[in-house]
């Protein structure tokens, strides 16, 4: 188990304490193609109502993306994405108590959502796609979300994979990192995110979880996002014992328990943040593992 170091992030109405517990991302995508709920949330309507049970379920903030960046996607125009996304922050302003944080990695996007109301940027390119971003969040003061990815969505599963997958994740966030604080952002406003499924094989995934504590001594809080992410699929359905159907994978809505799992192990090796689809769940696996971490919090 490893000990977290206690952050604490500058939000425009509140400050958000990083460690003494663990906090829940709940996820939230208004795009048609997300590999797990493409179109389910793409209705304004349903978007916020989501938004709110996921608030009453326990969740910390919401993660709100509306562009797809599952392996093998081709990216959204800015115009789009901003047709996805505005209205569903205008609609739920005044109603959301938990802060927001924007799934961008345009610096356009993440602009104007500040503007609408959210409160956090989250950057699944560390910067890397549009670096203007990090200038975006040092203007505003927002905590910046900064995540490793090997290559670009649409190939960055078919791309070679690093030999040393913690010295990759490593070497790419630091300079993620250098990028955000040459740019002005305060090293108190960044969080890093190790990219679970970005770009990994399904055991440089397993690996990542398990040596943690490596990207911990960065220095900056850790975000972990494992939900039902197809390394889980994959994992359950070959412990079916059918190795001919390697190809198939265990659907995206079957994987909590998996995602439960690889969410204790998180928080267990370091992680101050989960984000999670299935919000309910994961509360109670968080605080559970919470006590594991600490006792004399029960």
């Amino acid at each position: 188990m490893t000990r977290r170091k206690l952050f604490r992030l500058k939000l425009p109405k509140q400050n958000l304490v990083l460690g003494t517990r663990t906090l829940i991302m709940g996820v939230l995508n208004v795009t048609p193609d997300s590999f797990s709920d493409g179109g389910k949330f793409l209705p304004i309507n349903r978007a916020v109502a989501h938004a709110l049970a996921m608030q009453r379920a326990g969740a910390d903030l919401i993660d709100i993306g509306a562009e797809s960046t599952r392996p093998g996607s081709e990216g959204t125009g800015i115009a789009e994405e901003l047709r996805r996304l505005l209205p569903v922050l205008q609609a739920l302003r005044g109603k959301l108590k938990i802060p927001i944080s924007v799934d961008t990695r345009k610096s356009t996007v993440a602009e104007i959502a500040l503007g609408a109301g959210a409160a956090i940027i989250n950057d699944v390119s560390g910067l890397k796609h549009d670096p203007r971003i990090a200038e975006v969040a040092a203007r505003h003061g927002a905590p910046l979300i900064l995540m490793h990815m090997r290559g670009e969505p649409r190939t960055m599963q078919k791309i070679p994979f690093a030999r040393n997958i913690v010295k990759d994740v490593t070497q790419g966030l630091r300079a993620s990192i250098e990028t955000a604080r040459k740019a002005g952002v305060a090293k108190s406003q960044i969080v890093i995110d190790p990219g679970i499924g970005f770009g990994k094989s399904f055991q440089q995934n397993y690996e990542l979880l398990d040596r943690l504590p490596e990207l911990a001594q960065l220095g900056y809080p850790l975000l972990v996002g494992t939900s039902r992410k197809g390394f889980l699929g994959a994992t359950l359905e070959r412990a079916k014992n059918d190795k001919s159907r390697r190809s198939k994978s265990v659907p995206p809505e079957q994987r909590i328990w998996a995602t439960a799992a690889t969410v204790t192990a998180g928080i267990l090796r370091g992680a101050h943040i989960v984000r999670v689809h299935d919000v309910a769940e994961m509360v109670q696996v968080a605080r559970v593992a919470d006590c594991v971490l600490n006792p004399t919090a029960i």
